[in-house]
């Protein structure tokens, strides 16, 4: 069926509108994030006529970025390793039917019920732990809360893909003497890389802007995480100071823009890759 003329300028139009609704935010947060402090205290137009950095200096000069950087990326990091090694490992033994797992139906439900209970409902019990060990002020906290959400992601999401790959491969692998993590690591994985590929953009996503953990465990300024950071830009004395709070976010929007671009390409790499071929 051809699409008449008008009806195809309309869509283009309309495709148009979104794309444009939908990258505005994006475009005025940079925008404001360069503009002179005089410009934004004024009437704001939406072409900028400034440009400067002073914003980005002020937060690595005066707001200690740089630490505070290091730590959110250490907080994501060093949660985002151990949920994938567990993860991926616990998803893979629960779905082979060659591991006897006598509590399997228990355990599978235990891991979908700590994924969907809200975070705030382990906030008590995680406190007053950590404050009986001391830990209560460091970024020690925050990666084993971070850990024990994503962890039960990854094994509910990964258990999908491990499900679905033919046993046949394992078998063979099997006969030429692979042994059980030779198996799992130069066979299975690969061939589950798109999945491992969108569990990692979520679970890191989650803890670089995880936020509900780190207002209350770290009481510290030297372990404040970026979400931290940049809700206290934003206090009274510097409520005004949009530049400032702009360029805190360019900053925090960087590093899951290149994770997620990395991410895409090897999912892309591994859809192509990974299938099997009988």
């Amino acid at each position: 069926m051809r699409v008449s003329k008008g009806r195809h300028v309309f869509n283009i139009v309309m495709c148009a509108l979104l794309l444009i609704l939908a990258l505005f935010p994006i475009y005025w947060l940079i925008s404001l994030s360069f503009r002179d402090t005089a410009e934004l205290s004024g009437h704001i137009s939406i072409l900028p006529k400034t440009f400067t950095f002073e914003h980005f200096t002020r937060l690595f000069t005066e707001k200690n970025y740089t630490q505070i950087l290091k730590n959110s990326l250490i907080c994501t990091l060093v949660s985002l390793a151990f949920s994938l090694t567990f993860g991926l490992a616990a998803a893979y033994i629960m779905v082979r039917s060659r591991f006897t797992l006598k509590i399997k139906k228990p355990l599978t439900f235990w891991v979908l019920l700590i994924r969907v209970l809200p975070p705030i409902a382990f906030m008590i019990p995680l406190y007053i732990t950590f404050n009986q060990l001391n830990l209560l002020g460091t970024r020690i906290p925050v990666i084993l809360a971070c850990i024990l959400i994503n962890i039960p992601f990854t094994i509910w999401f990964m258990m999908t893909f491990f499900a679905d790959l033919p046993e046949e491969v394992e078998q063979s692998a099997k006969i030429d003497g692979a042994t059980e993590f030779q198996l799992f690591r130069t066979i299975v994985l690969p061939l589950v890389a798109p999945g491992i590929a969108a569990i990692s953009m979520m679970s890191f996503m989650y803890a670089w802007n995880e936020y509900t953990y780190s207002v209350i465990f770290i009481q510290k300024s030297s372990a404040y995480t970026l979400p931290i950071s940049i809700a206290l830009l934003n206090t009274e004395d510097n409520l005004t100071q949009f530049g400032l709070v702009a360029a805190a976010g360019v900053i925090s929007v960087i590093p899951i823009t290149l994770f997620v671009i990395f991410a895409q390409n090897y999912l892309i790499a591994g859809l192509s890759s990974g299938a099997v071929k009988e």
